[in-house]
């Protein structure tokens, strides 16, 4: 097994970043919390953005200079890509490509649409990721507190010879440096990211949470009692194993719970679960899950519209907004759709 290689600030020139100007496209989640750490660490950014548009106003309001995407990535050294990935490849065609110059470098932090070949870049363009492994909003909120939030870089195309310095000074930027960051390749990045979230960390566990809930109260518990027990707890058991893995958590947790743990989990997420995630890693693996996503998002949406629908009237989420809405203390919210 090769031995792990994990970057510190104190590994990374980050003055180096310093030196490039950044063309940010889009200010969803990722945009904000990059753009926002960018800003703070002292580097030139810019937004590349459609004029008058919500994110638009919302990056004006926070002191950014934005321009269109065209004339923000003619004047960029580095132009990092984070809208979503069913809209890049049209958006990379049409307004980044044609604006771009040799010796440019082209970032992503999904490596979807390069690995699936949606993007193909020219020769002489460098081609880079930086993946911080957290939600853009979490980027912030832990940049914003002397933290900062693990990462991957990669590197795709490197015709300039120092991609991996710049990717590594621009993880640094965003607050990863404090944390730690990986070397992996764009392959490696985009099967294991979108098994993660599939079969586990987004899919799973929220699979998980409901049928629990749907169990518990087809049973005649309470619908407050099966929320505390499935979900609530949730981030403070996580809490625990994002510490000291499953060991810390055994350790907090009473003999109870840990002999239930270890004799029961297992036959929830048994041999029966695991060929279903194998099946989920075949579909990652053969492209067939992208073909999928794309094709949805490209004829209208009405099957993911409808899984949103249904998502969102589970009673599990009216649960949770009566409850949430009754905690007495204050709450800085990571998320403001109004803002960010």
């Amino acid at each position: 097994m090769d031995s792990l290689k994990i970057y510190l600030d104190k590994d990374i020139d980050k003055d180096l970043i310093k030196t490039k100007k950044i063309a940010v496209i889009g200010f969803g989640s990722q945009g904000y919390g990059q753009s926002m750490n960018l800003k703070d660490s002292g580097c030139d950014v810019v937004l590349g953005l459609r004029q008058g548009g919500k994110s638009d106003i919302k990056a004006k309001n926070y002191g950014f200079k934005t321009l269109p995407i065209e004339e923000a990535v003619k004047e960029a050294d580095i132009v990092q890509i984070l809208i979503p990935d069913e809209l890049q490849a049209e958006v990379y065609e049409k307004q980044i490509k044609p604006n771009m110059h040799s010796g440019q470098y082209l970032m992503f932090s999904h490596g979807f649409n390069i690995h699936y070949k949606r993007i193909v870049a020219p020769v002489d363009v460098n081609v880079i990721m930086v993946a911080p492994k957290g939600p853009g909003h979490t980027v912030r909120s832990q940049y914003e507190e002397g933290k900062g939030v693990p990462s991957l870089i990669a590197v795709y195309q490197d015709p300039s010879g120092n991609s991996k310095d710049v990717a590594l000074s621009y993880a640094a930027a965003i607050g990863a440096g404090r944390a730690g960051i990986i070397e992996t390749t764009f392959r490696e990045e985009t099967e294991t990211d979108l098994f993660g979230e599939q079969a586990v960390i987004c899919g799973g566990v929220s699979a998980l949470m409901k049928a629990g809930f749907e169990v518990l109260t087809e049973a005649g518990y309470s619908p407050h009692m099966a929320y505390f027990e499935v979900l609530h707890e949730m981030k403070l058991i996580i809490d625990l194993v994002n510490q000291g893995g499953l060991a810390d958590m055994r350790y907090s947790i009473s003999n109870t719970a840990e002999y239930g743990d270890m004799t029961r989990g297992s036959k929830v997420i048994g041999e029966a679960s695991k060929n279903a995630m194998r099946q989920i890693l075949k579909d990652i693996q053969s492209g067939a899950f992208a073909d999928e996503f794309l094709n949805e998002m490209q004829t209208g949406c009405k099957k993911f519209n409808q899984l949103r629908q249904e998502n969102q009237t589970h009673p599990i989420e009216k649960t949770g907004e009566e409850i949430r809405s009754s905690f007495v203390w204050g709450q800085e919210k990571i998320i403001n759709r109004d803002k960010n």
